[in-house]
């Protein structure tokens, strides 16, 4: 507030020039009447800056807690992936099993069947009265042959049954084990995004607490400078009035400037696939963040928090972009960074993809991802409440980059 305070000690060095033609206006406001304006704004801007640690510390705690809400939320994605695997083993172990058991009771069958024609025989071996009963040692010798056969075919039989009932139980097993193994992996699945939800949530929450708080603060001190500036004014019409040169105009409200807007970099139509990403991607600025929303076919729904919201996360909207020009990648961007080739900050082209993780020596950390479009502008999905735009870079949390077109 030091040109509010400057302006203050001017008008009262003014007025002690003149005393008596000063005081003697009338409706001009006293002296005390500016210091004690001075005095209010004074005490709103020393407000403001005792405060400016604590609201710098809340700012990086929403921050933070908007990052484990992104990490967790790859974990989600990450886990949900694997569960969608594993359930496929599952049902695959499940049709093996009961195969197997459909095997084994044919195999069954055939004992019982063998079983049933011996005791209605009278023995289970009904080849002694054909041997005894040949003619001639030819046809004794043929039989014999003959039973013999038919001897090792039952043999073969209780084999089959042995074999085939130890593999249906292996298959059981098995797919015992792969349901177990998707029951808990669904599980953490669940466990983890309700870690990301609660995280998203404090984030927001934090951040609207800011909010609030700075709006209020701001508020105050336009309030206080507005009526300090309108004490001056009044001040300096009365000496006008009674013929007192002011030595100082009175100094402008202090305003907070109106924020630049984001130019969109000109594209050069289908000339690469870089291009063609970015393409993809500026033609849904605008459009909602949603959590957890979007992929290569374009917006989705939001998950979570963002249920019924329409729109990409960062993670979907540069998986679309390069989808649409023939490029496969991961859904989640620590995927997405970990499968790339990495690309040095000197080196950056438009079409790369920037990271940022809480830890930049810990690729585990990484929860966002954008497109850099050049001049220090990137293309984004940024967090829940925004939209997809054009944003100045950030250096701050920036891991590296990486190159789907190399």
């Amino acid at each position: 507030m030091a040109r509010a305070g400057g302006l203050a000690l001017v008008a009262a060095f003014a007025v002690g020039l003149t005393p008596s033609v000063a005081d003697a206006a009338p409706g001009r406001p006293t002296d005390s009447q500016i210091a004690t304006a001075q005095a209010r704004a004074d005490e709103v801007e020393a407000q403001i800056g005792a405060l400016s640690e604590q609201l710098a510390g809340a700012q990086a705690a929403v921050e933070s807690a908007r990052a484990d809400a992104l990490i967790a939320l790859d974990e989600y994605q990450a886990t949900q992936a694997a569960y969608v695997a594993a359930q496929q083993q599952a049902d695959a172990a499940a049709a093996a099993a009961a195969q197997a058991a459909a095997d084994l009771e044919v195999a069954r069958t055939q004992v019982v069947d063998f079983a049933r024609r011996s005791y209605m025989q009278g023995s289970t071996y009904t080849g002694a009265a054909a041997l005894i009963t040949a003619a001639d040692p030819g046809e004794l010798i043929q039989r014999a042959a003959l039973l013999e056969a038919a001897g090792s075919h039952r043999g073969d039989v209780l084999v089959e049954v042995t074999v085939v009932q130890q593999q249906a139980a292996e298959a059981e097993t098995l797919a015992q084990n792969t349901r177990n193994v998707a029951a808990d992996l669904q599980q953490q699945a669940a466990a983890t995004l309700e870690v990301a939800q609660a995280a998203e949530l404090a984030a927001r929450e934090q951040a609207a607490a800011l909010d609030t708080q700075q709006v209020q603060l701001q508020s105050e001190l336009a309030a206080a400078e507005a009526e300090l500036q309108s004490l001056v004014g009044a001040q300096e019409a009365a000496d006008r009035a009674a013929r007192v040169v002011p030595v100082a105009p009175a100094p402008p409200v202090r305003t907070a400037p109106a924020p630049s807007g984001n130019s969109t970099p000109a594209g050069n139509g289908n000339a690469s696939a870089a291009q063609r990403a970015i393409d993809a991607a500026m033609a849904y600025r605008g459009t909602p963040y949603a959590w957890g929303g979007g992929g290569t076919s374009g917006p989705g729904w939001g998950w979570g928090i963002d249920d019924g919201v329409w729109g990409f996360d960062c993670s979907g909207l540069t998986q679309y972009a390069y989808a649409q020009a023939g490029i496969s990648l991961p859904r989640n961007s620590r995927w997405q960074y970990s499968s790339l080739p990495k690309v040095s900050r000197d080196d950056l082209q438009p079409g790369d993809l920037v990271f940022w993780a809480t830890d930049t020596s810990d690729a585990d950390t990484i929860h966002h991802v954008a497109i850099w479009l050049g001049g220090d502008e990137i293309l984004e999905a940024p967090q829940s409440g925004s939209v997809v735009k054009v944003s100045d870079m950030r250096w701050r949390g920036y891991i590296g980059a990486g190159r789907p077109t190399a």
